[in-house]
Protein backbone atom coordinates (compact mmCIF):
# COMPACT_ATOMS: atom_id res chain seq x y z
CA UNK A 1 0.00 0.00 0.00
CA UNK A 2 1.21 3.00 -0.61
CA UNK A 3 2.70 2.82 -1.88
CA UNK A 4 -0.03 0.01 -1.45
CA UNK A 5 -3.18 0.32 -2.51
CA UNK A 6 -6.31 0.75 -2.31
CA UNK A 7 -14.02 4.34 -6.18
CA UNK A 8 -10.69 5.82 -5.33
CA UNK A 9 -8.28 8.41 -3.59
CA UNK A 10 -7.87 10.94 -6.80
CA UNK A 11 -6.56 13.49 -4.99
CA UNK A 12 -6.39 16.09 -8.25
CA UNK A 13 -9.99 15.24 -8.70
CA UNK A 14 -10.88 16.23 -5.19
CA UNK A 15 -8.92 19.30 -5.28
CA UNK A 16 -11.44 20.28 -8.53
CA UNK A 17 -14.39 19.00 -6.82
CA UNK A 18 -12.98 21.41 -3.97
CA UNK A 19 -12.40 24.42 -5.55
CA UNK A 20 -15.88 24.07 -7.61
CA UNK A 21 -17.82 23.36 -4.64
CA UNK A 22 -17.09 25.87 -2.91
CA UNK A 23 -16.37 28.76 -5.25
CA UNK A 24 -19.63 30.08 -4.55
CA UNK A 25 -19.03 30.14 -0.72
CA UNK A 26 -15.88 31.97 -0.90
CA UNK A 27 -17.15 34.89 -2.82
CA UNK A 28 -19.60 35.52 -0.11
CA UNK A 29 -18.70 39.10 1.75
CA UNK A 30 -18.57 37.17 4.97
CA UNK A 31 -18.26 40.65 6.56
CA UNK A 32 -21.35 41.44 6.44
CA UNK A 33 -23.10 37.87 7.17
CA UNK A 34 -24.16 36.61 10.73
CA UNK A 35 -21.58 35.02 12.83
CA UNK A 36 -23.78 31.93 13.85
CA UNK A 37 -26.05 29.41 12.12
CA UNK A 38 -28.62 27.15 13.69
CA UNK A 39 -28.62 27.55 17.45
CA UNK A 40 -27.67 23.82 18.02
CA UNK A 41 -25.08 23.35 15.24
CA UNK A 42 -21.54 22.10 16.83
CA UNK A 43 -20.04 25.81 16.29
CA UNK A 44 -23.03 27.47 18.35
CA UNK A 45 -22.73 24.51 20.77
CA UNK A 46 -18.89 25.02 21.57
CA UNK A 47 -18.77 28.76 21.82
CA UNK A 48 -21.38 28.34 24.38
CA UNK A 49 -19.74 26.15 26.34
CA UNK A 50 -16.61 28.55 26.29
CA UNK A 51 -18.59 31.16 27.43
CA UNK A 52 -19.80 29.09 30.48
CA UNK A 53 -16.08 27.99 30.91
CA UNK A 54 -15.07 31.80 30.64
CA UNK A 55 -13.12 30.97 27.76
CA UNK A 56 -13.27 33.96 24.43
CA UNK A 57 -14.84 32.05 22.02
CA UNK A 58 -13.41 31.90 18.70
CA UNK A 59 -14.09 34.32 15.72
CA UNK A 60 -14.55 33.74 12.15
CA UNK A 61 -10.85 34.12 11.52
CA UNK A 62 -10.03 32.24 14.27
CA UNK A 63 -12.34 29.42 13.21
CA UNK A 64 -11.39 29.44 9.66
CA UNK A 65 -7.64 28.75 11.31
CA UNK A 66 -8.18 25.88 13.77
CA UNK A 67 -10.55 23.86 11.26
CA UNK A 68 -7.56 24.34 8.75
CA UNK A 69 -5.46 22.56 11.07
CA UNK A 70 -7.91 20.56 11.88
CA UNK A 71 -7.91 19.81 8.14
CA UNK A 72 -4.67 18.78 7.78
CA UNK A 73 -4.19 16.90 10.62
CA UNK A 74 -7.41 15.06 10.02
CA UNK A 75 -6.59 14.21 6.01
CA UNK A 76 -4.82 10.95 6.58
CA UNK A 77 -7.27 9.87 8.91
CA UNK A 78 -10.13 10.44 6.52
CA UNK A 79 -7.44 8.67 4.26
CA UNK A 80 -7.47 5.48 6.33
CA UNK A 81 -11.08 5.50 6.92
CA UNK A 82 -11.84 5.20 3.08
CA UNK A 83 -9.55 2.67 2.85
CA UNK A 84 -11.02 0.61 6.07
CA UNK A 85 -14.78 1.83 4.76
CA UNK A 86 -13.85 0.02 1.29
CA UNK A 87 -11.76 -2.65 2.55
CA UNK A 88 -13.59 -4.22 5.39
CA UNK A 89 -16.97 -1.98 5.96
CA UNK A 90 -19.30 -2.11 2.53
CA UNK A 91 -19.35 -5.37 1.80
CA UNK A 92 -20.77 -4.05 -1.96
CA UNK A 93 -17.38 -2.40 -2.59
CA UNK A 94 -15.44 -3.80 -5.16
CA UNK A 95 -12.61 -3.10 -2.49
CA UNK A 96 -13.90 -5.44 0.37
CA UNK A 97 -11.28 -8.01 1.39
CA UNK A 98 -12.30 -9.51 4.92
CA UNK A 99 -14.42 -8.06 8.31
CA UNK A 100 -12.57 -7.08 10.89
CA UNK A 101 -9.86 -9.03 12.86
CA UNK A 102 -9.48 -11.74 9.49
CA UNK A 103 -6.95 -12.09 7.60
CA UNK A 104 -7.63 -11.53 3.84
CA UNK A 105 -4.80 -12.52 1.49
CA UNK A 106 -4.12 -12.02 -2.02
CA UNK A 107 -2.29 -13.94 -3.73
CA UNK A 108 -1.64 -11.36 -6.83
CA UNK A 109 0.57 -8.26 -6.91
CA UNK A 110 -2.27 -5.12 -8.10
CA UNK A 111 -3.50 -4.28 -11.12
CA UNK A 112 -4.99 -0.62 -12.70
CA UNK A 113 -8.15 -2.71 -10.93
CA UNK A 114 -6.72 -1.41 -7.73
CA UNK A 115 -7.75 1.62 -7.38
CA UNK A 116 -8.59 2.46 -3.29
CA UNK A 117 -5.73 3.77 -2.88
CA UNK A 118 -2.97 6.04 -4.82
CA UNK A 119 0.50 4.58 -5.54
CA UNK A 120 -0.20 0.95 -5.30
CA UNK A 121 2.57 -1.38 -4.81
CA UNK A 122 2.59 -4.02 -7.67
CA UNK A 123 5.92 -5.66 -6.29
CA UNK A 124 4.41 -8.02 -3.55
CA UNK A 125 1.10 -9.77 -2.73
CA UNK A 126 -0.39 -8.58 0.05
CA UNK A 127 -2.35 -10.05 3.04
CA UNK A 128 -3.64 -7.94 5.65
CA UNK A 129 -5.84 -7.84 8.96
CA UNK A 130 -8.06 -4.70 9.98
CA UNK A 131 -7.86 -4.80 13.59
CA UNK A 132 -10.27 -3.65 15.82
CA UNK A 133 -8.65 -3.62 19.38
CA UNK A 134 -11.61 -2.04 21.37
CA UNK A 135 -13.03 -5.59 22.93
CA UNK A 136 -9.60 -7.00 23.38
CA UNK A 137 -5.99 -7.16 21.76
CA UNK A 138 -5.24 -9.22 18.64
CA UNK A 139 -2.67 -12.09 18.28
CA UNK A 140 -1.07 -12.43 14.75
CA UNK A 141 1.36 -15.12 13.92
CA UNK A 142 3.67 -15.63 11.26
CA UNK A 143 4.87 -18.85 9.72
CA UNK A 144 9.01 -19.51 8.88
CA UNK A 145 9.76 -17.80 5.61
CA UNK A 146 12.82 -19.46 3.84
CA UNK A 147 15.85 -17.73 3.78
CA UNK A 148 16.44 -14.88 0.82
CA UNK A 149 12.52 -13.92 0.74
CA UNK A 150 11.48 -10.76 1.93
CA UNK A 151 8.88 -10.58 3.74
CA UNK A 152 7.58 -7.73 5.94
CA UNK A 153 4.66 -6.93 8.43
CA UNK A 154 4.02 -3.08 9.19
CA UNK A 155 1.86 -1.61 11.48
CA UNK A 156 -0.33 1.13 11.22
CA UNK A 157 -3.05 3.13 13.00
CA UNK A 158 -5.82 5.23 12.86
CA UNK A 159 -3.34 8.57 12.30
CA UNK A 160 -0.98 6.74 9.69
CA UNK A 161 1.81 6.38 12.19
CA UNK A 162 3.71 3.24 11.19
CA UNK A 163 4.24 2.17 15.13
CA UNK A 164 5.78 -1.39 14.86
CA UNK A 165 7.45 -3.90 11.99
CA UNK A 166 8.17 -8.00 11.93
CA UNK A 167 10.02 -9.62 9.32
CA UNK A 168 12.94 -10.04 7.68
CA UNK A 169 14.63 -6.46 8.64
CA UNK A 170 13.64 -6.84 11.96
CA UNK A 171 12.95 -9.92 13.55
CA UNK A 172 13.98 -12.10 10.54
CA UNK A 173 12.83 -15.29 8.75
CA UNK A 174 11.53 -17.20 11.48
CA UNK A 175 7.22 -18.39 12.23
CA UNK A 176 6.42 -15.99 15.63
CA UNK A 177 3.46 -14.89 17.65
CA UNK A 178 2.96 -11.60 17.99
CA UNK A 179 0.56 -9.35 19.94
CA UNK A 180 -1.01 -5.90 18.65
CA UNK A 181 -3.11 -3.82 22.04
CA UNK A 182 -5.11 -0.95 21.78
CA UNK A 183 -4.63 2.16 24.28
CA UNK A 184 -6.76 1.11 26.62
CA UNK A 185 -5.15 -2.75 27.66
CA UNK A 186 -2.66 -2.61 30.54
CA UNK A 187 -1.48 -6.01 30.40
CA UNK A 188 1.77 -7.84 30.26
CA UNK A 189 3.18 -10.08 27.67
CA UNK A 190 2.00 -13.16 27.80
CA UNK A 191 3.52 -16.86 27.43
CA UNK A 192 4.19 -17.60 23.87
CA UNK A 193 4.28 -14.12 22.69
CA UNK A 194 7.26 -12.92 21.02
CA UNK A 195 6.72 -8.74 20.93
CA UNK A 196 3.42 -6.70 22.22
CA UNK A 197 3.05 -3.54 19.93
CA UNK A 198 0.82 -0.92 21.67
CA UNK A 199 -1.43 0.60 19.10
CA UNK A 200 -2.72 4.82 19.79
CA UNK A 201 -6.10 3.91 18.57
CA UNK A 202 -8.51 1.41 18.53
CA UNK A 203 -8.20 0.19 14.80
CA UNK A 204 -4.84 -0.64 13.24
CA UNK A 205 -4.27 -1.98 9.64
CA UNK A 206 -1.81 -4.65 9.69
CA UNK A 207 -0.19 -5.34 6.51
CA UNK A 208 1.72 -8.00 5.27
CA UNK A 209 4.46 -8.36 1.97
CA UNK A 210 5.99 -11.23 0.82
CA UNK A 211 8.45 -11.38 -2.03
CA UNK A 212 7.05 -12.97 -5.44
CA UNK A 213 10.30 -13.58 -7.55
CA UNK A 214 7.97 -14.77 -10.76
CA UNK A 215 5.23 -15.92 -11.63
CA UNK A 216 6.22 -19.63 -11.16
CA UNK A 217 6.70 -18.55 -8.01
CA UNK A 218 3.21 -17.79 -6.95
CA UNK A 219 2.58 -21.25 -4.94
CA UNK A 220 5.54 -20.51 -2.64
CA UNK A 221 3.68 -17.08 -1.58
CA UNK A 222 0.96 -18.92 -1.37
CA UNK A 223 1.79 -21.51 1.06
CA UNK A 224 3.90 -18.57 3.55
CA UNK A 225 0.49 -16.54 2.70
CA UNK A 226 -1.54 -19.87 4.63
CA UNK A 227 0.82 -19.55 7.64
CA UNK A 228 -0.68 -16.46 8.39
CA UNK A 229 -3.18 -17.10 11.71
CA UNK A 230 -5.19 -14.00 13.52
CA UNK A 231 -7.01 -14.79 16.61
CA UNK A 232 -8.09 -12.85 19.71
CA UNK A 233 -6.02 -13.08 22.96
CA UNK A 234 -8.73 -14.71 24.78
CA UNK A 235 -8.77 -17.64 22.27
CA UNK A 236 -5.21 -17.80 21.75
CA UNK A 237 -4.90 -17.93 25.87
CA UNK A 238 -7.98 -20.34 25.41
CA UNK A 239 -10.00 -17.97 28.09
CA UNK A 240 -13.37 -16.98 28.28
CA UNK A 241 -13.69 -14.00 25.69
CA UNK A 242 -14.45 -10.68 27.19
CA UNK A 243 -17.77 -8.77 26.14
CA UNK A 244 -18.14 -7.68 22.96
CA UNK A 245 -17.47 -4.37 21.67
CA UNK A 246 -20.84 -2.35 20.91
CA UNK A 247 -21.87 -2.27 17.10
CA UNK A 248 -20.51 0.98 15.45
CA UNK A 249 -23.02 2.93 12.70
CA UNK A 250 -20.47 3.57 10.28
CA UNK A 251 -20.57 6.76 8.01
CA UNK A 252 -20.95 5.60 4.09
CA UNK A 253 -17.68 7.29 2.66
CA UNK A 254 -19.31 8.50 -0.50
CA UNK A 255 -17.43 10.52 -3.17
CA UNK A 256 -14.92 13.03 -1.99
CA UNK A 257 -17.30 14.72 0.48
CA UNK A 258 -15.58 13.37 3.72
CA UNK A 259 -12.30 15.26 2.52
CA UNK A 260 -14.49 18.17 1.95
CA UNK A 261 -17.07 20.00 3.51
CA UNK A 262 -17.99 16.45 5.32
CA UNK A 263 -14.21 16.53 7.11
CA UNK A 264 -15.38 17.22 10.06
CA UNK A 265 -18.41 15.48 10.64
CA UNK A 266 -15.93 12.21 9.44
CA UNK A 267 -13.16 13.32 12.20
CA UNK A 268 -15.92 14.05 14.57
CA UNK A 269 -16.65 10.24 14.22
CA UNK A 270 -12.89 9.15 13.75
CA UNK A 271 -11.96 10.85 16.74
CA UNK A 272 -13.74 8.70 19.07
CA UNK A 273 -11.27 5.99 18.36
CA UNK A 274 -8.54 7.83 19.35
CA UNK A 275 -8.09 9.01 23.07
CA UNK A 276 -6.22 12.25 23.86
CA UNK A 277 -2.47 11.48 24.14
CA UNK A 278 -0.83 14.46 26.18
CA UNK A 279 1.23 16.17 23.46
CA UNK A 280 -1.90 16.58 21.42
CA UNK A 281 -4.10 17.78 24.39
CA UNK A 282 -3.85 21.70 23.41
CA UNK A 283 -4.39 20.50 19.92
CA UNK A 284 -7.45 18.61 20.36
CA UNK A 285 -9.15 21.07 22.85
CA UNK A 286 -8.74 23.73 19.98
CA UNK A 287 -10.70 21.79 17.32
CA UNK A 288 -13.02 20.89 20.57
CA UNK A 289 -13.89 24.97 20.63
CA UNK A 290 -15.07 25.12 17.17
CA UNK A 291 -17.11 21.91 17.57
CA UNK A 292 -15.01 18.82 16.32
CA UNK A 293 -14.22 16.07 18.40
CA UNK A 294 -15.38 12.78 19.64
CA UNK A 295 -18.76 12.95 20.62
CA UNK A 296 -19.62 16.07 18.54
CA UNK A 297 -22.17 16.30 15.63
CA UNK A 298 -20.12 19.03 13.37
CA UNK A 299 -22.73 19.38 9.90
CA UNK A 300 -21.50 21.77 7.44
CA UNK A 301 -25.11 22.42 6.76
CA UNK A 302 -26.41 23.86 9.76
CA UNK A 303 -23.45 26.53 9.39
CA UNK A 304 -24.20 30.10 9.29
CA UNK A 305 -22.99 31.50 5.37
CA UNK A 306 -20.21 33.43 7.16
CA UNK A 307 -19.31 30.00 8.83
CA UNK A 308 -19.28 27.75 5.73
CA UNK A 309 -17.71 30.28 3.79
CA UNK A 310 -14.62 30.16 6.69
CA UNK A 311 -15.05 26.08 6.86
CA UNK A 312 -15.24 26.32 2.95
CA UNK A 313 -11.52 28.38 2.52
CA UNK A 314 -9.79 26.42 5.27
CA UNK A 315 -10.71 22.91 3.26
CA UNK A 316 -9.36 24.74 0.19
CA UNK A 317 -6.06 26.28 1.66
CA UNK A 318 -5.54 23.17 3.71
CA UNK A 319 -5.80 20.80 0.67
CA UNK A 320 -3.76 23.09 -1.46
CA UNK A 321 -0.94 22.93 2.14
CA UNK A 322 -0.77 19.70 1.80
CA UNK A 323 -0.60 19.15 -2.16
CA UNK A 324 2.31 21.87 -2.02
CA UNK A 325 4.09 19.92 1.16
CA UNK A 326 3.61 16.31 -0.87
CA UNK A 327 5.37 18.16 -4.17
CA UNK A 328 8.31 18.91 -1.44
CA UNK A 329 8.65 15.73 0.14
CA UNK A 330 12.65 14.97 0.15
CA UNK A 331 15.09 16.50 -1.58
CA UNK A 332 15.36 16.94 -5.99
CA UNK A 333 18.09 14.58 -6.99
CA UNK A 334 18.38 14.06 -10.59
CA UNK A 335 14.57 14.64 -10.98
CA UNK A 336 14.01 12.56 -8.28
CA UNK A 337 12.08 13.42 -5.34
CA UNK A 338 14.11 11.40 -2.24
CA UNK A 339 13.26 11.31 1.71
CA UNK A 340 11.46 10.28 4.24
CA UNK A 341 8.04 11.01 4.92
CA UNK A 342 6.62 7.81 6.97
CA UNK A 343 7.30 6.54 10.66
CA UNK A 344 6.32 6.96 13.66
CA UNK A 345 5.01 9.50 16.14
CA UNK A 346 8.48 10.41 17.01
CA UNK A 347 9.98 10.73 13.45
CA UNK A 348 6.82 13.66 12.49
CA UNK A 349 7.84 15.33 15.59
CA UNK A 350 4.37 17.51 15.52
CA UNK A 351 4.55 17.82 11.72
CA UNK A 352 1.32 17.03 10.88
CA UNK A 353 1.27 18.74 7.13
CA UNK A 354 4.40 16.30 6.45
CA UNK A 355 2.22 13.53 7.94
CA UNK A 356 -0.87 14.52 5.61
CA UNK A 357 1.61 15.05 2.71
CA UNK A 358 2.81 11.54 3.25
CA UNK A 359 -0.92 10.25 3.14
CA UNK A 360 -1.72 12.22 0.11
CA UNK A 361 1.44 10.76 -1.98
CA UNK A 362 0.56 7.11 -0.99
CA UNK A 363 -0.86 6.07 2.51
CA UNK A 364 0.76 3.27 4.61
CA UNK A 365 4.37 3.67 3.14
CA UNK A 366 7.55 2.19 4.77
CA UNK A 367 9.94 4.08 7.28
CA UNK A 368 12.71 4.57 5.33
CA UNK A 369 14.45 1.73 7.02
CA UNK A 370 12.34 -0.83 5.12
CA UNK A 371 11.69 1.04 1.68
CA UNK A 372 13.01 3.95 0.15
CA UNK A 373 10.84 5.52 -2.31
CA UNK A 374 12.14 8.03 -5.12
CA UNK A 375 9.31 9.72 -6.87
CA UNK A 376 9.67 10.83 -10.61
CA UNK A 377 7.76 13.90 -12.00
CA UNK A 378 10.23 15.83 -13.93
CA UNK A 379 12.87 14.67 -16.18
CA UNK A 380 16.62 15.45 -15.77
CA UNK A 381 16.19 19.38 -17.16
CA UNK A 382 13.46 19.48 -14.59
CA UNK A 383 10.90 19.16 -17.62
CA UNK A 384 7.67 17.49 -16.56
CA UNK A 385 7.49 13.96 -17.58
CA UNK A 386 4.79 13.21 -20.64
CA UNK A 387 4.21 10.22 -22.17
CA UNK A 388 2.24 12.19 -24.99
CA UNK A 389 5.08 14.27 -25.96
CA UNK A 390 8.31 12.10 -25.05
CA UNK A 391 10.07 8.74 -25.02
CA UNK A 392 12.04 8.27 -21.87
CA UNK A 393 15.55 6.48 -20.46
CA UNK A 394 16.63 5.47 -17.42
CA UNK A 395 19.99 3.96 -17.42
CA UNK A 396 21.89 2.42 -13.66
CA UNK A 397 25.33 2.48 -14.94
CA UNK A 398 27.03 -0.63 -14.31
CA UNK A 399 27.58 -1.79 -11.19
CA UNK A 400 25.35 1.28 -10.02
CA UNK A 401 21.98 -0.46 -9.52
CA UNK A 402 19.98 0.22 -6.74
CA UNK A 403 21.54 -0.79 -3.53
CA UNK A 404 19.26 -3.55 -1.36
CA UNK A 405 19.29 -6.03 1.12
CA UNK A 406 16.48 -7.34 -0.38
CA UNK A 407 15.20 -6.24 -3.64
CA UNK A 408 14.34 -3.19 -6.01
CA UNK A 409 11.59 -1.84 -8.08
CA UNK A 410 10.21 1.35 -10.84
CA UNK A 411 6.82 1.46 -11.23
CA UNK A 412 4.20 3.65 -13.38
CA UNK A 413 1.72 5.55 -12.57
CA UNK A 414 -1.02 8.04 -14.42
CA UNK A 415 0.45 11.12 -13.37
CA UNK A 416 -3.03 13.02 -13.17
CA UNK A 417 -4.41 9.44 -11.37
CA UNK A 418 -1.38 7.88 -9.38
CA UNK A 419 -2.59 4.94 -10.48
CA UNK A 420 -1.41 1.81 -12.27
CA UNK A 421 -2.15 1.95 -16.15
CA UNK A 422 -3.47 -0.54 -18.24
CA UNK A 423 -1.11 -1.10 -21.36
CA UNK A 424 -0.60 -4.14 -23.82
CA UNK A 425 2.01 -6.47 -21.95
CA UNK A 426 0.34 -5.68 -18.33
CA UNK A 427 3.58 -5.00 -17.29
CA UNK A 428 3.14 -1.79 -14.36
CA UNK A 429 6.78 -1.96 -13.16
CA UNK A 430 10.40 -4.00 -13.89
CA UNK A 431 12.44 -5.04 -10.88
CA UNK A 432 15.43 -6.65 -9.68
CA UNK A 433 13.95 -10.39 -9.75
CA UNK A 434 13.24 -9.65 -13.62
CA UNK A 435 17.15 -8.87 -14.25
CA UNK A 436 18.33 -11.94 -15.51
CA UNK A 437 15.67 -11.51 -19.05
CA UNK A 438 16.87 -7.95 -18.77
CA UNK A 439 19.22 -6.48 -21.70
CA UNK A 440 22.09 -4.71 -20.76
CA UNK A 441 24.63 -2.44 -22.74
CA UNK A 442 27.95 -3.35 -24.15
CA UNK A 443 29.17 -1.59 -21.24
CA UNK A 444 27.45 -3.43 -18.37
CA UNK A 445 24.83 -0.80 -18.10
CA UNK A 446 21.16 -1.13 -17.94
CA UNK A 447 18.46 0.81 -19.92
CA UNK A 448 14.93 1.15 -18.97
CA UNK A 449 12.78 2.06 -22.31
CA UNK A 450 9.78 4.48 -20.49
CA UNK A 451 7.04 5.18 -23.34
CA UNK A 452 3.78 4.43 -24.30
CA UNK A 453 4.05 2.40 -27.64
CA UNK A 454 6.31 -0.45 -28.36
CA UNK A 455 9.81 0.14 -28.80
CA UNK A 456 9.92 -3.19 -30.46
CA UNK A 457 9.50 -6.55 -29.71
CA UNK A 458 13.42 -7.18 -29.96
CA UNK A 459 13.28 -4.57 -27.15
CA UNK A 460 10.29 -4.84 -25.23
CA UNK A 461 12.04 -6.85 -22.38
CA UNK A 462 13.23 -3.49 -20.72
CA UNK A 463 10.56 -1.72 -21.71
CA UNK A 464 8.48 -0.15 -19.17
CA UNK A 465 5.14 1.23 -21.02
CA UNK A 466 3.88 4.70 -19.99
CA UNK A 467 0.46 6.47 -20.00
CA UNK A 468 -0.65 8.86 -22.92
CA UNK A 469 -0.22 11.86 -20.44
CA UNK A 470 1.66 13.21 -17.32
CA UNK A 471 3.58 10.37 -15.91
CA UNK A 472 4.03 9.81 -12.17
CA UNK A 473 7.06 7.11 -11.09
CA UNK A 474 7.76 5.40 -8.01
CA UNK A 475 11.03 2.97 -7.54
CA UNK A 476 11.29 1.16 -4.55
CA UNK A 477 14.03 -0.29 -2.58
CA UNK A 478 13.42 -2.57 0.01
CA UNK A 479 15.63 -2.92 3.15
CA UNK A 480 17.98 -0.69 1.26
CA UNK A 481 21.34 -1.18 2.13
CA UNK A 482 23.09 1.39 5.11
CA UNK A 483 26.79 0.96 4.24
CA UNK A 484 27.79 2.92 1.46
CA UNK A 485 26.59 3.10 -1.47
CA UNK A 486 23.27 3.53 0.10
CA UNK A 487 20.37 5.46 -0.57
CA UNK A 488 20.32 6.58 3.01
CA UNK A 489 20.64 8.64 4.91
CA UNK A 490 17.24 9.80 2.79
CA UNK A 491 18.19 12.64 0.40
CA UNK A 492 21.76 12.63 1.80
CA UNK A 493 22.79 9.21 0.91
CA UNK A 494 25.66 8.31 -1.35
CA UNK A 495 23.94 6.55 -3.93
CA UNK A 496 21.84 8.72 -6.10
CA UNK A 497 19.04 7.42 -8.49
CA UNK A 498 19.81 8.34 -12.32
CA UNK A 499 17.93 10.98 -13.85
CA UNK A 500 15.29 10.01 -16.64
CA UNK A 501 16.45 11.59 -19.96
CA UNK A 502 14.51 12.12 -23.11
CA UNK A 503 14.78 9.26 -25.68
CA UNK A 504 16.83 10.99 -29.66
Amino acid sequence: MGPLAMNHLNMRSANVAVRAGLIGLLLVSVSVLPAFGKRDDAVSQAAKKDIVAGVPAPGIKEMKRIAEQAYVYGFPMIAAYKAMYEFNVDKASPQFKAGFNQVWNDAKTFTPKDTAIPTPNADTPYSMIQADLRAEPLVFCVPEVEKGRYFSVQLADLYSFNYGYVGSRTTGNGAGCYLVAGPKWKGDKPEGIAKVFRSETQFSLIIFRTQLFNAADIDNVKKVQAGIRAQPLSAFLKQPAPPTAPAIAFPPFVGQAPFKTDFAATLDFLLQFAPVVPEEKELRAKFASIGIGPGKTFNFNDLSLEQKAAVGLAVKQGYEAIEKRRDRIGKDINGWLVGAAFGDRAFFKGDYELRAAAAMAGIYGNDAAEAMYPLAKTDGTGAALDGSKHRYTLTFGKDQLPPVNSFWSVTMYDGKTQLLIDNPINRYLINSPMLPTLKKNADGSLTLLIQKDSPGKDKEANWLPAPDGPIYMVMRLYWPKDTPPSILPPGEGSWKPPALMQAK
